[in-house]
Formats: structure tokens, sequence, C-alpha cells
């Protein structure tokens, strides 16, 4: 059968599949498809890496408000791979009690709940609301750290990274899988690693960054080693039920950079390798560029993505309106939708969505106690 045809096949399968109907990936099924992305709040004001009452507020309230899958914000696997002195971390089996009320909580109210593990590599020590020096490099003396990258090359205007050794790599590596057998100890339902957006993974695949000349840079085969071995260790200490996601940055806007056949080259190793989901973003490797943004604007590279390697994904990007993110479904672009910033000013976005889409409701995500509030 030709490609086309292909995708109208999948294209019609898809069609029976809404917003509010239920996924399963591995062992886990997933209540609905309107999922929450990571976003970092910056908020482990203690710069301790430890969660809140604010982060507990913040997740568990989306979970009342009915989200299926919610991911929380990257979650640094060492204190340098932080984006922010204020990002969240699981680089220490201390670190694990904070986390486990906001899992079990939110869980209780019928969210999946996963965590994205990162490093932010070249782009972390950076400012934020509670510091200052937004977008710039906090000094060491003020809290910040020495960054590290694949090269030693800076992120625009930020302070300029030494180049990390083989072994250090490998120790990195061995960092992710330490986070993760935290996460799946704590009880988070899956794990997301971060390989997007120009943090440490993205920045080793991307050839316009990534200038090494060993194992690790060069070849496309060397440039996806670093994430492979990642996944790999994470797939090693998580439960075989426990579903694994990456999120990639399907491409760089550049030219000569990291792009979408790159991006379903890997997805298709990754699926090999036991991973169950991209979760499709673009950006955010190369200061600069020009990025065509519009409502849904990274939707057609999930959809790419997940017809080309034959892997679920999700989209996210400006998907604001309820009936956007039904027809992302329907036309099989993806399998779940992210809703990000909407959700923001909306902690119960999905159950007013339901309402909009006509989706009765006591098929709805309402907590029981809830119903009589239904929106009618």
């Amino acid at each position: 059968m030709s490609k086309d045809g292909d995708k109208a096949k999948k294209t019609k399968n898809n069609e029976a599949i809404g917003p509010f109907d239920p996924m399963t990936l591995r062992g886990v099924t997933v209540r609905n498809r309107i999922w929450l992305p990571p976003m970092d709040t910056y908020s482990a004001l203690a710069q301790d890496g430890l969660p809140t009452p604010f982060h507990y507020q913040h997740y568990v309230s989306r979970a009342m408000g009915g989200f299926g899958m919610i991911i929380m914000e990257a979650t640094a696997v060492t204190p340098e791979g932080r984006i922010s002195p204020c990002d969240l971390g699981l680089w220490d089996d201390a670190q694990m009690d904070a986390w486990r009320w906001i899992v079990a909580d939110a869980k209780a109210a019928g969210a999946t709940m996963a965590v994205q593990l990162n490093h932010a590599g070249r782009k972390g020590s950076t400012g934020c609301f509670s510091i200052g020096f937004e977008s710039e490099s906090v000094p060491e003396e003020q809290g910040g750290w020495r960054t590290a990258g694949p090269s030693a090359n800076a992120f625009g205007s930020l302070a300029k990274p030494r180049a990390l050794s083989v072994d250090e790599i490998h120790a990195i590596v061995d960092r992710f899988r330490d986070a993760a057998w935290r996460a799946a100890a704590i009880g988070f339902d899956a794990v997301e690693i971060h390989a997007a957006h120009g943090y440490l993974l993205s920045q080793f695949l991307d050839p316009l960054i990534n200038e090494r000349e060993d194992e690790y840079g060069g070849s496309f085969d060397n440039r996806i080693r670093m994430l492979v071995e990642v996944v790999d260790a994470v797939r090693s200490v998580i439960p075989e039920t426990m579903p694994l996601l990456v999120r990639v940055s399907a491409t760089d806007w550049a030219a000569g950079g990291w792009d979408l056949d790159q991006t379903v080259d890997l997805a298709k190793i990754l699926k090999a390798h036991g991973v169950d989901l991209i979760d499709v973003s673009t950006g955010g490797m190369i200061p600069d560029v020009t990025i065509p943004v519009k409502p849904g604007y990274q939707v057609p590279f999930a959809e790419q993505v997940r017809s080309r390697a034959g892997m679920p994904t999700t989209a996210v990007g400006l998907v604001t309106k309820p009936k956007q993110a039904r027809k992302i479904l329907k036309s099989g672009a993806a399998d779940a939708v992210e809703i990000g910033r909407a959700a923001l000013r909306d902690p119960y976005w999905p159950l007013r969505a339901a309402y909009k889409l006509d989706v009765p409701a006591d098929e709805a995500p309402y907590q029981p106690s809830y119903l009589r509030g239904a929106f009618h």
C-alpha cells in the first residue's frame, strides 16, 4: 500500500478517538487524552530541589480538574542539571518523601502521574522570578554553577560551558537511571526523559551544537548515543509495566541542524529500545531562529512522527480550544493532546472542554462531590 494509503487508513482508524477516550500504554490506562505537559514553575524556592505546598496545589488541582496524564515539570537528575537554582530534583534518596503526597493525592483524584527527568547542560544555572537574572547565567557566588555540555560553546549570551568527558557522560547516564528508580519507588505511573528544547540530551543530538569527535559526536548514531544509553538505563530499573516517554524537539528551526527526518529515525530506534510514546515539541536548541508560531503549529510534526515511525505521539503548542483538541485526535495527528499555558489559567480545562463538546457530566472526569456544580 502507498504511504498515502497508509496515512488514510490511520486517519480512518482514529476517527472514533475523542478527547475523553481512555488510552493504554503498557500496564497503565490513562482516563483521557487531555494531558498536562511539563512546565517548569521555578518554585523550589529553598533551592534544594524539593517540591513544596505550591507544587501540591498546582498538580493536585489539575488532577481534580480532570487531566488524564500529568507530567510533572523538568526534574533535575543532578544539582548541576537544573535549569535554574529553583528547579525540582530527584538526585538524592533524601528528596523522595517530599514527592509522595503530591503523587499519591493526584493519583487518588484520577490522574496518571509522570515525571520529566532532565539535565539542562549548557542551558543550566539560569535565573528565574525569585532570584533575578532571568534569561541570564546566575553567578556562582549567587547560587549558580559552571555549566557543561557536549562541547564548549554557549547558548546565546549565557556563560560558556565546559565540554563533558566520556566518564562524565557515563556518570550522567547513571544519574538518569537512579532518578528513574526513585520515581518508580515514589509511586509515579510513568517516566518522561527530556531530550528537547536545547537541554543536555538534545544538545548531543544537534550537529550545530555537538562538535565532539569521539563516540558521542559526528555521525547520527554517535549523536543519539547518549539518549539511547539513558533510555536503556532507565528501562532497566523501572517496571516492565511502566510506560517510558521521551520528549523531543522535532526541529531546531535552523538550516543544517536537527530536523524532522532525524527525529523520525530516532523515534524508530527509541521504539526498539522500549520507549512507548514520543512527546513532540520543537525548538529551544538554537537561539534567535524564526519560528512560525500559530495555533497548532507543532501538530504536523507529531503527525509525521506518528505515521512514519509507527509510534504513539502527543501534540503540544498553542492547543487552547476543545474543538481544536478534538480535531487533532480525530485527524490521526496524535494520540493525546497537551494543554499547557491554557491550563495555567484554567486548572479545570478538561471539565470545561467536556461541556463544550457535549460530553454528559456523568461521563466527564468530575470528582463525584463536584458533579452538582457541573457546567450546564
